[in-house]
């Protein structure tokens, strides 16, 4: 396929981001939940701005006629913060939903039809049993071929880590490392479904246990908890429950507006200077379960557009639906070679305070992964470490240019986009 470096024709900007917590909220709503997020957008903008003067929302959502038995949710959302008549799209892209959504309101602004967009995403999960939840999410894969076969979200992604290890030869333990960073880093975000380390989550089993009366565990060390079948059993070989993203109620939402009016709502707009989204075949037709070609693509794309590099990138927010999704991730747009991520990884480069941070945030598997919130959950982030508000967690020194990877299921879709602040 040949990619035209082709600019955004004209800037768009980001003004302000919000999100509602993540979690497990039976007595919320996903309209609940947005309204959450919105205000909290709200408030994240300098200046103050005017809802009256939004023009167009897009929502990110992939499955609330099945979740909470309820479809055409965008006018929904628009009804639920006060914004008819405007016009409201639904955008379904599988868990790139909101990823996709933002660039859907890019191009709007960029084509002169808009001036100030409105994106969200929303996902209200935990209505649904564990069971009904998988069978949800399975509608994101190929109903013909992949789930009869019987495939479920873990399977699919269990068969991309024992692809990878037999290839490139990292270990169940090279998974762990990502799970171990990221709740590190969820730890110190107070949005987060997971907002504790691994080892506290061991230390307060261990306190629970006491407390009821229970033998205590004998764990000494975070590995051992992780490598007990009890307490982190084996969901699909190599990958455990610490390998995977729980199911996450929550809402995001992003303001964007065209670049000539930024400076109305404050004087630290965040550009986005690069897009890029592609698709890709099911598993059961790819030659390599090692990569996912609509990441490279899209990436390309992206990097393209803004006529920057990958070691151009400070920060990434990247799709760790499982923890082999981030080490294949972190290849794919091109940080590290394949068949390293892993080691890197390990080696702590990927760390907050390593030389490329990947999901400061807690990344899908400890800030939570409400399947249509979450590529704009991502941008929230971004949002947050480059005007440097992100507390705790906050990247030590200057950052630039950032980055975005959403998938979308197996990787049928991905959309990867460019952020730069500007001194």
């Amino acid at each position: 396929m040949t990619l035209r470096n082709r600019p955004i024709p004209r800037g768009v900007s980001i003004v302000g981001a919000g999100m509602s917590k993540f979690g497990a909220f039976p007595e919320k709503a996903s309209r609940d939940l947005f309204i959450e997020a919105y205000k909290d957008l709200v408030n994240s903008v300098d200046k103050g701005f005017d809802p009256e003067d939004i023009e167009i929302i897009y929502v990110g959502n992939f499955s609330n006629d099945l979740f909470e038995g309820q479809s055409h949710i965008a006018p929904i959302m628009a009804d639920s913060i006060g914004l008819v008549p405007r016009p409201a799209v639904r955008i379904e892209d599988a868990c790139a939903s909101s990823g996709v959504a933002l660039r859907q309101g890019i191009i709007a602004i960029a084509s002169g039809m808009y001036d100030i967009v409105l994106i969200g995403g929303v996902e209200k999960m935990n209505n649904l049993p564990t069971s009904k939840v998988t069978d949800t999410l399975a509608t994101g894969g190929d109903i013909l071929y992949e789930i009869p076969a019987g495939f479920t979200f873990p399977g699919f992604y269990a068969a991309m880590a024992t692809a990878y290890m037999h290839r490139y030869g990292a270990t169940p333990e090279d998974l762990m490392n990502v799970a171990i960073k990221n709740h590190e880093n969820g730890a110190l975000n107070p949005k987060a479904q997971f907002n504790v380390t691994i080892p506290d989550w061991m230390e307060k089993r261990k306190a629970s246990a006491k407390r009821k009366g229970k033998p205590v565990p004998t764990w000494e060390t975070t590995w051992d908890f992780l490598h007990d079948d009890h307490a982190n059993p084996m969901i699909a070989y190599p990958l455990r429950l610490f390998d995977c993203s729980p199911i996450t109620d929550g809402a995001t939402a992003v303001l964007l507006v065209a670049d000539e009016i930024a400076n109305q709502f404050t004087d630290s707009p965040i550009h986005i200077i690069g897009s890029g989204q592609a698709s890709d075949m099911p598993m059961h037709d790819r030659e390599d379960l090692t990569t996912i070609g609509a990441a490279r693509y899209a990436s390309h794309a992206a990097y393209q557009m803004a006529g920057v590099t990958p070691q151009d990138i400070r920060i990434a927010e990247v799709h760790d639906c499982f923890t082999i999704a981030e080490i294949i991730a972190s290849e794919d747009i091109g940080f590290f070679d394949p068949g390293t991520g892993y080691s890197k990884a390990a080696e702590g480069v990927t760390a907050r305070i390593g030389d490329k941070p990947i999901n400061t945030s807690g990344g899908l598997k400890a800030k939570g992964h409400p399947v249509g919130a979450s590529g704009l959950g991502q941008t929230v982030e971004i949002w947050k470490q480059m005007r440097g508000e992100a507390g705790k967690r906050q990247v030590p020194g200057d950052i630039p240019l950032a980055l975005t990877h959403n998938v979308g299921a197996t990787g049928q879709t991905c959309v990867v986009h460019i952020y730069e602040r500007r001194s």
